[in-house]
């Protein structure tokens, strides 16, 4: 009688583990395509998941930590097709057969650094929680995260009241806030790629990173530049490289070497670009410094050291290179000898200054090449569609309100008004 009595607590077990909701939850997709569940739970135990109504349960990805990363983060390898899946009751969304409608963004925390503190407690003074809820409406096929997930680095100001109460610190309680809670509309609506920002690196929110969002396996110690990954999603592929590390002005040899082993990943001789590369700097991008008044702002051009790594490598795959770090949305159209250039560090952190806050089209020279450029400084997202001839692009503010409108064939970026 003993095995049954053994049998019954084991029931009892898997059932309450079953019925522990996550703290967190999500799909992401890493190398390959592959697809994982992954959980933050509320202790030390991982939850199980529900797979087409057959329990398994989620393996141990990182240990809890009680001092700053109390739960536990837990992982499953999802089988492809897999069209129910749930965690704890929590119902997550299966990776669809076709990938046609992508949101992006990136940048998202809330600032809490040196001078720079942001209304963390102000909905549109920090609108990620916005931009999340009309981004999840848009019901993407995929998200892709362009880095910089961690901003609260320093202790709100006391007697401050825009973001009093606020957490700080590579923690759980910091990423939550941050990313986790605001998110949590489109974490349930789509699954999500994940790249490294700066904000990510050695000296800042590596743990958090490591932990709960790193495509690889989760390490004891900080890795400088995480592996690259390949994502297909039929017809394109994300070649998500990590540019947490290289400096934007200065060009430091073993910082170029990290991006030249990432871009030696890519095709050699394609004969048609397809590839986009998903990185956190923009290979060629523009800062704006301050402003001359009358002649207007003065742009510094990034990132010297991605810069470097590109010049005369083999580029041909690649259509076009998707990032953030620079707070604005900006689009460069170089012609079919360069990979286009879009920029979307939009989601939430605060913008930059000098930056026009309506549609600035012009053109400039960045690394010795032409380009045409549209920038502006506005908060939101951006949706693309695949078309029968590539893919079209709206930028859409924080009440979902479009801006711009691009379309990307090829290597040719077009953006303009709506």
């Amino acid at each position: 009688m003993a095995w049954r009595w053994l049998a019954v607590l084991a029931a009892l077990v898997a059932g309450s583990a079953q019925a522990q909701a996550p703290a967190a939850a999500w799909v992401q997709l890493v190398d390959g395509g592959a697809a994982e569940v992954r959980a933050v739970a509320e202790g030390a135990t991982c939850p199980n998941a529900m797979i087409d109504g057959k329990p398994q349960p989620l393996q141990l990805r990182a240990e809890a930590s009680p001092a700053d990363f109390p739960g536990a983060v837990c992982t499953l390898a999802l089988p492809k097709g897999a069209s129910s899946i749930s965690v704890g009751g929590h119902a997550l969304p299966p990776v669809p057969a076709a990938i046609n409608r992508i949101v992006v963004m990136g940048d998202t925390g809330c600032r809490l650094k040196g001078m720079v503190v942001q209304d963390c407690n102000d909905a549109r003074a920090w609108p990620f929680a916005l931009v999340m809820k009309h981004a999840a409406a848009e019901k993407p096929d995929l998200v892709v995260h362009v880095g910089d997930y961690y901003y609260r680095e320093v202790p709100c100001p006391a007697m401050y009241s825009g973001c009093a109460g606020s957490p700080h610190g590579d923690l759980w309680p910091s990423w939550n806030e941050d990313f986790f809670a605001p998110a949590a509309p489109l974490l349930d609506a789509a699954p999500w790629v994940f790249a490294r920002g700066n904000h990510e690196d050695c000296e800042r929110g590596w743990k958090g990173w490591t932990r709960m969002l790193e495509a690889g396996p989760n390490t004891p110690s900080c890795q400088v530049a995480s592996a690259p990954f390949a994502v297909p999603i039929g017809g394109v592929t994300l070649r998500v490289f990590d540019s947490a590390v290289p400096n934007d002005r200065l060009v430091k040899k073993e910082q170029v070497e990290i991006v030249a082993r990432q871009l030696a990943t890519l095709p050699q001789h394609a004969p048609e670009p397809t590839d986009w590369i998903v990185t956190h700097r923009p290979f060629w991008g523009e800062a704006p410094i301050f402003t001359l008044g009358p002649l207007g702002v003065f742009n510094v051009g990034l990132n010297r050291v991605e810069q470097a790594a590109a010049r005369g490598k083999d580029l041909s795959s690649v259509a076009m290179v998707l990032s953030g770090h620079v707070h604005h949305f900006a689009s460069f159209d170089f012609g079919a000898t360069r990979p286009s250039q879009l920029v979307v560090g939009t989601g939430g952190d605060v913008g930059e200054k000098f930056d026009p806050a309506k549609l600035h089209a012009n053109t400039v020279n960045i690394d010795g090449m032409e380009a045409s450029n549209l920038t502006f400084r506005q908060y939101g997202y951006f949706v693309m569609e695949r078309g029968p001839t590539g893919w079209t692009g709206l930028f859409k503010d924080i009440d979902g309100k479009p801006v711009a409108r691009c379309t990307l064939a090829g290597r040719k970026l077009t953006c303009g008004r709506v």
